[in-house]
């Protein structure tokens, strides 16, 4: 479904984005099996509740002449039970249907991981497919875990190189769509 590399950029959201934001991410999961369509209730429920640590838009063309939004990355802040700090979970990672397979879903992970690392976080866990987030260094690992996810499905991106052990609780708003409901292939 890759389109033709027409411009764009990545910026922080902004409190106008929202009713953009809610269609776009409606629309990045409205065919995926994966999904049960809480996507976009999650970021707001998140939003509302000033849970995004960092949230993150591509829109089309430039800074001068933007365009329509094209994809969104949410992070928040995740609690562990051994009492590790700064460390965050992505998600959700949102693309255009007919946008994704053009880096934009790369581009906005890069971006957020790199500026998790600035601001001195510990570390990133995500629940998704491992071909996918493997090649931004997210594996698999038994010293973390998120209670019902799918095996091999919970990932972890360390900045440093201990990894804490514990139980990894999300943000209330992440019940809409529990991950024992989600499956990979």
């Amino acid at each position: 479904m890759k389109q033709a590399a027409d411009p764009w950029f990545l910026r922080p959201e902004q409190p106008a984005d929202t009713g953009e934001l809610d269609a776009l991410i409606r629309s990045a999961f409205a065919q995926n099996p994966h999904s049960r369509q809480t996507e976009a209730a999650i970021v707001g429920l998140l939003r509302e509740a000033e849970a995004l640590a960092l949230s993150l838009v591509v829109q089309a063309g430039s800074v001068q002449s933007p365009g329509p939004l094209l994809g969104h990355a949410a992070f928040v802040e995740v609690t562990i039970s051994g009492g590790a700090s700064g460390w965050f979970g992505l998600g959700p990672l949102s693309v255009l249907p007919q946008h994704q397979g053009a880096g934009i879903g790369t581009e906005l992970v890069r971006q957020g991981l790199r500026a998790l690392q600035q601001r001195g976080a510990s570390g990133c866990v995500v629940l998704g497919e491992p071909a996918y987030y493997g090649r931004f260094g997210f594996r698999s690992t038994p010293a973390l875990q998120l209670p019902g996810a799918p095996p091999g499905c919970f990932l972890v991106r360390p900045f440093a190189p201990v990894v804490p052990m514990g139980t990894v609780s999300l943000h209330a708003a992440f019940q809409l769509a529990p991950a024992q409901d989600w499956t990979f292939p």
